[in-house]
């Protein structure tokens, strides 16, 4: 019997499993660790019922419009990891990045073609869900998806949130039982696999694993892949070391500052870890535990009544309660949405009151008015917009208060409200290391108006959306030191 549990697991397909197959295949999209991960779990379970190796593939895929150098040197730093962590180990690790579209796929179909079973990781954006469909067309074999997302399954409900208080009021009923069905920390410690000797020559001649000078960061193996190349590559490097230095660090010196200081753009109070959850370096799970393992919690101490509210429920302390807000009511709210709609990176998914408001006010005279090209390079009369976009170019990042500020700008500055909501997605998914996560979605539809609600007074061009200013920000955090580091 399984101990993944069964609403975390999905079989893609209805081919069969084949017991005379010569590994166990799990094939790494989204997870890319080899601790807390329900899928690498899975994969492991397959292995040891049917007595075979198991190959891991982790697979860079070339072909969506984002893809840029910044990102795969970010991937591979994190495939130089994992490959170091499964040096003696059970399994046999395959890093693969493809040099010509498609060529990833092929090589899943070869592997597939002599595994017994396929496992490979549940994610709700970015290309994963159209390799996930693809492959389960194409192969023979059975195809299991697994979810290792959150601490909250994304079907433990069919139901769309709309505000971050409904959403937090049923996680406060359902998380209970969740906190019993954690991953392992490491699936692969203390078990014996049959050894894997060597991939079929045949397969490694046609698709060779990525070579020594990718994973060292060779500028001109980055150059010779099929993607953009006007996005360089930012100083945070990936992986999971780096990942677990991040964490340390913020529960160390960050954590006891982060209530008061974590909107403050000129410190350095937020945890830094939001791309190495989206890249699957570090798991949700893994950052719970250590956290609360910090704070001497147990289970015993939450609250009994779900109210929704923001603090009080874990019965921890204010620093990790609002900690714990951010790294699971809004972040996983916004796995909720991107899992259950198919449009949640169009207008039309945007609340109907919110539609409303942009539509009366559409006509409302934008003056200035600026297009992707001044966004981009940061070309408007606002030193404070013109900052947050050049610490987006340069690091991959945006202070998370400022985040809302430079979508609430794009807004006013646009021709439209579907413009501004194009620009934002293209600079946030082209520059910063957490595009195409479900948090990042969240965060730019909440510009527009998604989990929040009508505000007053009503106001030209943005109705009774929520209005922000950059003279109201300089108000409320420090921000001459901020402008003056990333001035373009």
């Amino acid at each position: 019997m399984s101990r993944i549990p069964s609403v975390r697991l999905q079989v893609l397909n209805e081919a069969p499993i084949n017991p005379k197959g010569e590994f166990v295949l799990y094939w790494m999209l989204a997870n890319r660790r080899t601790t807390w991960n329900f899928s690498l779990e899975r994969a492991v379970e397959w292995s040891r019922e049917l007595d075979k190796p198991l190959l891991l593939l982790e697979t860079l895929h070339c072909w969506h419009g984002w893809a840029n150098d910044r990102m795969a040197s970010f991937a591979v730093e994190g495939m130089v990891d994992t490959a170091k962590r499964l040096e003696g180990s059970a399994a046999c690790y395959y890093p693969y990045v493809e040099p010509v579209l498609g060529e990833a796929q092929k090589l899943l179909k070869a592997l597939a073609d002599r595994t017994c079973v396929v496992v490979t990781d549940e994610f709700p954006t970015s290309v994963v869900p159209s390799l996930a469909a693809d492959a389960a067309r194409s192969l023979s074999i059975r195809l299991e998806q697994v979810d290792s997302n959150g601490l909250l399954p994304l079907r433990a409900t069919n139901q769309v949130f709309p505000t971050a208080h409904s959403f937090r009021r049923f996680l406060q009923r359902t998380l209970p039982a969740e906190l019993d069905q954690f991953p392992k920390a490491n699936p692969l410690a203390k078990i014996r696999l049959r050894p894997l000797r060597k991939i079929p020559n045949e397969v490694r001649r046609k698709w060779p694993t990525a070579s020594d000078r990718l994973l060292r960061g060779d500028g001109n193996m980055l150059a010779s892949l099929p993607i953009g190349h006007s996005v360089s590559p930012v100083s945070t490097r990936g992986g999971a070391k780096a990942a677990q230095a991040a964490l340390r660090r913020f529960l160390k010196e960050r954590l006891t500052r982060y209530p008061e200081e974590r909107n403050q753009p000129e410190e350095e109070v937020v945890s830094g870890l939001s791309p190495y959850l989206h890249f699957g370096h570090i798991s949700a799970h893994d950052i719970f535990t250590q956290l609360m393992a910090h704070e001497n919690w147990k289970k015993s101490r939450l609250a009994s009544r779900a109210t929704g509210g923001r603090s009080g429920w874990w019965r921890a302390s204010p620093a990790a309660e609002a900690f714990l807000d951010q790294l699971i009511t809004w972040r996983e709210v916004g796995y909720n949405m991107c899992s259950k709609r198919t449009d949640y990176d169009k207008y039309e998914s945007l609340p109907e009151w919110a539609r409303k408001t942009l539509a009366e006010h559409r006509s409302d005279p934008r003056i200035p008015l600026y297009d992707l090209e001044d966004f981009e390079a940061g070309r408007t009369h606002d030193d404070l917009w013109n900052a947050a976009q050049m610490q987006l170019v340069r690091e991959g990042r945006l202070h998370n208060y400022l985040r809302m500020l430079w979508g609430k700008k794009i807004l006013h500055w646009s021709a439209s409200p579907q413009e501004a909501l194009a620009i934002m997605i293209e600079l946030n998914n082209k520059y910063a290391l957490d595009g195409q996560n479900p948090n990042s979605y969240s965060g730019i539809f909440w510009i527009l108006g998604r989990y929040d609600r009508p505000w007053g007074p009503v106001r030209p061009i943005f109705g009774s959306v929520r209005y922000m200013s950059s003279e109201n920000t300089a108000r409320k955090v420090r921000v001459k030191d901020y402008i003056r580091k990333y001035a373009p």
